[in-house]
Protein backbone atom coordinates (compact mmCIF):
# COMPACT_ATOMS: atom_id res chain seq x y z
CA UNK A 1 0.00 0.00 0.00
CA UNK A 2 3.04 2.72 0.69
CA UNK A 3 4.98 3.13 -1.89
CA UNK A 4 9.25 2.68 -1.08
CA UNK A 5 10.32 6.44 0.25
CA UNK A 6 13.39 6.46 -1.77
CA UNK A 7 11.33 8.06 -4.67
CA UNK A 8 10.44 10.89 -2.92
CA UNK A 9 14.41 11.49 -1.86
CA UNK A 10 15.53 14.45 -3.61
CA UNK A 11 13.90 17.97 -3.92
CA UNK A 12 12.10 19.03 -6.93
CA UNK A 13 14.68 21.33 -9.12
CA UNK A 14 12.91 23.83 -8.78
CA UNK A 15 14.12 24.32 -5.36
CA UNK A 16 10.98 24.69 -4.22
CA UNK A 17 9.35 21.58 -1.89
CA UNK A 18 6.42 19.39 -3.44
CA UNK A 19 2.86 19.77 -2.78
CA UNK A 20 1.47 17.93 0.11
CA UNK A 21 -0.79 14.95 -1.86
CA UNK A 22 -2.72 12.25 -0.15
CA UNK A 23 -0.12 9.14 -0.23
CA UNK A 24 0.45 6.75 0.59
CA UNK A 25 -2.52 6.71 2.02
CA UNK A 26 -5.62 8.18 0.60
CA UNK A 27 -7.95 10.24 2.66
CA UNK A 28 -11.44 8.66 3.41
CA UNK A 29 -14.95 10.61 2.45
CA UNK A 30 -17.45 11.54 4.81
CA UNK A 31 -21.23 9.68 5.25
CA UNK A 32 -22.67 13.03 4.85
CA UNK A 33 -20.63 13.79 1.40
CA UNK A 34 -21.95 10.41 0.54
CA UNK A 35 -25.11 9.85 1.55
CA UNK A 36 -26.79 13.82 2.25
CA UNK A 37 -27.97 12.54 5.68
CA UNK A 38 -27.66 14.96 8.19
CA UNK A 39 -28.93 12.93 11.31
CA UNK A 40 -26.88 12.47 14.38
CA UNK A 41 -24.99 9.35 13.64
CA UNK A 42 -23.94 10.76 10.02
CA UNK A 43 -22.96 14.20 11.62
CA UNK A 44 -20.36 11.96 14.27
CA UNK A 45 -19.46 9.25 11.91
CA UNK A 46 -18.60 12.21 9.52
CA UNK A 47 -16.79 14.32 12.17
CA UNK A 48 -14.66 10.91 13.14
CA UNK A 49 -13.78 10.84 9.16
CA UNK A 50 -12.50 13.98 9.66
CA UNK A 51 -10.57 13.44 12.60
CA UNK A 52 -9.24 10.41 10.92
CA UNK A 53 -7.96 12.04 7.42
CA UNK A 54 -6.08 14.42 10.16
CA UNK A 55 -3.95 11.66 11.18
CA UNK A 56 -3.74 10.45 7.43
CA UNK A 57 -2.32 13.38 6.41
CA UNK A 58 -0.12 13.61 9.46
CA UNK A 59 0.88 10.06 8.25
CA UNK A 60 1.62 11.13 4.77
CA UNK A 61 3.37 14.06 5.95
CA UNK A 62 6.08 12.30 7.52
CA UNK A 63 6.42 9.64 5.38
CA UNK A 64 6.99 12.27 2.09
CA UNK A 65 9.15 14.28 4.11
CA UNK A 66 11.85 12.00 6.23
CA UNK A 67 13.92 11.23 2.63
CA UNK A 68 14.52 14.86 2.54
CA UNK A 69 15.26 15.81 5.73
CA UNK A 70 18.54 17.64 6.29
CA UNK A 71 20.87 17.61 10.18
CA UNK A 72 19.49 21.46 11.03
CA UNK A 73 15.72 20.05 10.72
CA UNK A 74 16.11 16.62 12.08
CA UNK A 75 15.51 17.53 15.77
CA UNK A 76 12.50 19.82 14.73
CA UNK A 77 11.05 17.01 12.89
CA UNK A 78 11.12 14.38 15.60
CA UNK A 79 9.38 16.41 17.74
CA UNK A 80 7.15 16.68 14.36
CA UNK A 81 7.00 13.21 14.19
CA UNK A 82 6.58 12.21 18.42
CA UNK A 83 3.48 14.83 18.12
CA UNK A 84 1.80 12.59 15.85
CA UNK A 85 2.39 9.71 17.50
CA UNK A 86 0.92 11.12 20.75
CA UNK A 87 -2.02 12.65 18.47
CA UNK A 88 -3.28 9.34 17.75
CA UNK A 89 -2.57 7.44 20.67
CA UNK A 90 -4.14 9.79 23.26
CA UNK A 91 -7.22 9.85 20.37
CA UNK A 92 -7.79 6.18 20.96
CA UNK A 93 -6.78 6.82 24.90
CA UNK A 94 -10.12 9.20 24.76
CA UNK A 95 -12.46 6.88 22.74
CA UNK A 96 -11.78 3.46 24.70
CA UNK A 97 -11.76 5.19 28.53
CA UNK A 98 -14.19 7.76 27.73
CA UNK A 99 -15.94 7.68 24.31
CA UNK A 100 -16.65 3.97 24.52
CA UNK A 101 -17.73 3.54 27.88
CA UNK A 102 -19.88 6.28 27.69
CA UNK A 103 -21.89 4.62 24.04
CA UNK A 104 -22.24 1.65 26.45
CA UNK A 105 -23.97 3.48 29.24
CA UNK A 106 -26.13 5.27 26.16
CA UNK A 107 -27.33 1.73 24.71
CA UNK A 108 -27.26 -0.25 27.73
CA UNK A 109 -25.26 -3.11 26.51
CA UNK A 110 -21.43 -3.81 27.01
CA UNK A 111 -18.59 -3.90 24.50
CA UNK A 112 -20.76 -2.51 21.75
CA UNK A 113 -17.23 -0.98 20.57
CA UNK A 114 -15.16 -3.96 21.19
CA UNK A 115 -14.33 -3.79 17.69
CA UNK A 116 -12.85 -1.16 17.46
CA UNK A 117 -10.77 -1.74 20.43
CA UNK A 118 -9.50 -4.91 18.98
CA UNK A 119 -8.24 -2.36 16.11
CA UNK A 120 -6.27 -0.62 18.04
CA UNK A 121 -4.38 -3.37 19.13
CA UNK A 122 -3.98 -4.73 15.69
CA UNK A 123 -1.45 -1.53 15.31
CA UNK A 124 -0.52 -0.33 18.98
CA UNK A 125 2.71 -2.35 18.92
CA UNK A 126 3.95 -0.38 15.19
CA UNK A 127 2.85 2.45 17.25
CA UNK A 128 4.95 1.81 19.82
CA UNK A 129 8.14 0.81 18.00
CA UNK A 130 7.93 4.15 15.89
CA UNK A 131 7.80 6.53 19.25
CA UNK A 132 10.58 4.56 20.75
CA UNK A 133 12.62 4.02 17.76
CA UNK A 134 12.37 8.37 17.45
CA UNK A 135 13.09 8.88 21.19
CA UNK A 136 16.15 6.19 20.41
CA UNK A 137 17.61 7.60 17.72
CA UNK A 138 16.38 11.04 17.88
CA UNK A 139 17.99 13.30 15.37
CA UNK A 140 20.33 10.66 13.85
CA UNK A 141 16.78 8.61 12.91
CA UNK A 142 17.30 7.10 9.45
CA UNK A 143 14.83 7.60 7.44
CA UNK A 144 14.71 4.31 5.53
CA UNK A 145 14.65 2.66 9.42
CA UNK A 146 11.28 5.19 10.15
CA UNK A 147 9.64 4.42 7.07
CA UNK A 148 10.15 0.38 7.17
CA UNK A 149 8.63 1.16 10.51
CA UNK A 150 5.73 3.23 9.44
CA UNK A 151 4.98 0.55 6.36
CA UNK A 152 4.83 -2.55 9.18
CA UNK A 153 1.78 -0.89 10.92
CA UNK A 154 0.00 1.34 7.93
CA UNK A 155 -2.04 -1.40 6.77
CA UNK A 156 -4.23 -2.36 10.52
CA UNK A 157 -3.93 1.39 11.04
CA UNK A 158 -5.74 2.59 7.73
CA UNK A 159 -8.19 -0.68 8.01
CA UNK A 160 -9.16 0.87 11.02
CA UNK A 161 -9.19 4.23 10.25
CA UNK A 162 -11.62 3.51 7.36
CA UNK A 163 -13.85 0.86 9.61
CA UNK A 164 -14.84 3.36 12.18
CA UNK A 165 -16.76 5.76 10.94
CA UNK A 166 -19.39 2.87 9.83
CA UNK A 167 -19.24 1.35 13.29
CA UNK A 168 -20.50 4.67 14.52
CA UNK A 169 -23.45 5.18 12.08
CA UNK A 170 -24.24 1.86 12.87
CA UNK A 171 -24.89 2.75 16.42
CA UNK A 172 -28.07 4.89 15.02
CA UNK A 173 -29.52 0.51 15.54
CA UNK A 174 -30.37 1.30 19.46
CA UNK A 175 -31.54 4.98 19.01
CA UNK A 176 -35.19 4.70 19.38
CA UNK A 177 -38.26 7.62 19.81
CA UNK A 178 -38.55 5.83 23.41
CA UNK A 179 -34.65 6.32 24.12
CA UNK A 180 -32.68 8.63 21.80
CA UNK A 181 -29.19 8.35 21.54
CA UNK A 182 -27.60 12.21 21.34
CA UNK A 183 -24.13 10.92 19.83
CA UNK A 184 -22.89 13.85 19.08
CA UNK A 185 -23.44 15.45 22.52
CA UNK A 186 -21.64 12.04 23.69
CA UNK A 187 -18.65 12.82 22.22
CA UNK A 188 -18.36 16.16 22.46
CA UNK A 189 -18.77 15.55 26.09
CA UNK A 190 -16.04 12.90 26.43
CA UNK A 191 -14.00 14.89 24.28
CA UNK A 192 -13.56 17.55 26.47
CA UNK A 193 -12.05 15.37 29.22
CA UNK A 194 -8.90 14.83 26.87
CA UNK A 195 -8.43 18.38 26.32
CA UNK A 196 -5.49 19.75 28.76
CA UNK A 197 -3.01 22.78 28.44
CA UNK A 198 -0.06 20.45 26.98
CA UNK A 199 -2.26 18.89 24.22
CA UNK A 200 -3.41 22.55 22.65
CA UNK A 201 0.20 23.32 22.96
CA UNK A 202 2.04 20.23 22.36
CA UNK A 203 -0.21 18.10 20.32
CA UNK A 204 -3.21 19.41 18.80
CA UNK A 205 -1.69 21.82 15.61
CA UNK A 206 -0.59 18.55 14.54
CA UNK A 207 -4.42 17.73 14.20
CA UNK A 208 -6.01 20.73 13.07
CA UNK A 209 -3.21 22.00 10.96
CA UNK A 210 -3.39 18.50 8.64
CA UNK A 211 -7.08 19.66 8.34
CA UNK A 212 -8.12 20.42 4.48
CA UNK A 213 -11.68 21.42 5.24
CA UNK A 214 -10.66 24.21 1.70
CA UNK A 215 -11.37 21.80 -0.76
CA UNK A 216 -11.57 18.32 0.36
CA UNK A 217 -15.69 17.62 -0.29
CA UNK A 218 -16.04 20.70 -2.25
CA UNK A 219 -15.09 22.80 1.01
CA UNK A 220 -18.85 21.58 2.91
CA UNK A 221 -16.40 21.53 5.72
CA UNK A 222 -15.12 24.63 5.85
CA UNK A 223 -15.77 26.88 9.36
CA UNK A 224 -18.21 23.79 10.21
CA UNK A 225 -15.45 21.32 11.60
CA UNK A 226 -14.23 21.23 14.24
CA UNK A 227 -17.44 23.06 15.58
CA UNK A 228 -16.34 25.71 17.48
CA UNK A 229 -16.31 29.65 17.18
CA UNK A 230 -14.38 31.78 15.12
CA UNK A 231 -12.20 33.64 18.29
CA UNK A 232 -11.28 30.00 19.14
CA UNK A 233 -9.97 28.60 15.89
CA UNK A 234 -7.80 31.48 16.08
CA UNK A 235 -6.56 30.52 19.77
CA UNK A 236 -5.85 26.95 18.18
CA UNK A 237 -4.68 27.27 14.67
CA UNK A 238 -2.92 30.44 14.79
CA UNK A 239 -1.35 31.37 18.76
CA UNK A 240 -0.99 27.85 20.32
CA UNK A 241 1.29 26.73 17.57
CA UNK A 242 3.42 29.12 17.99
CA UNK A 243 4.70 27.46 20.81
CA UNK A 244 6.62 24.86 19.08
CA UNK A 245 6.27 26.88 15.33
CA UNK A 246 9.44 25.05 14.17
CA UNK A 247 8.42 21.89 14.26
CA UNK A 248 4.61 22.19 12.68
CA UNK A 249 5.92 23.92 9.52
CA UNK A 250 6.22 20.39 8.61
CA UNK A 251 2.24 20.28 8.31
CA UNK A 252 0.22 19.64 5.23
CA UNK A 253 -2.56 22.39 5.88
CA UNK A 254 -2.61 26.14 6.12
CA UNK A 255 -4.20 27.23 9.75
CA UNK A 256 -7.07 28.39 6.99
CA UNK A 257 -7.35 24.51 6.09
CA UNK A 258 -5.68 24.69 2.69
CA UNK A 259 -3.16 21.56 1.36
CA UNK A 260 0.15 23.64 1.43
CA UNK A 261 3.94 22.55 -0.17
CA UNK A 262 5.52 20.69 2.29
CA UNK A 263 8.65 22.00 4.75
CA UNK A 264 11.11 19.50 2.62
Amino acid sequence: MAEHAGSQAQTPITGVPPLYSDTPLAVIHTPKFETGNTDPFTIEASHMALSHNSFIRGFNSIYQQAPRIQPADSTDFVGYCLAWHDCVAEHHRYEETEFFTAIDKAVGEKGVMDGAVEQHAAFHDGLKRFKSYLLEKGSDFSHIELIAIMDSFSEPLYSHLKAEPPQILALSRFSTPERPIDIVAIAQEAGKKSVTLSFVFNVLPVFLLNMDTVDFEDGMWHNVFPPVNAPVKWIMTRAAPLWQRRQWRFVSCTPDGKVKHLAV
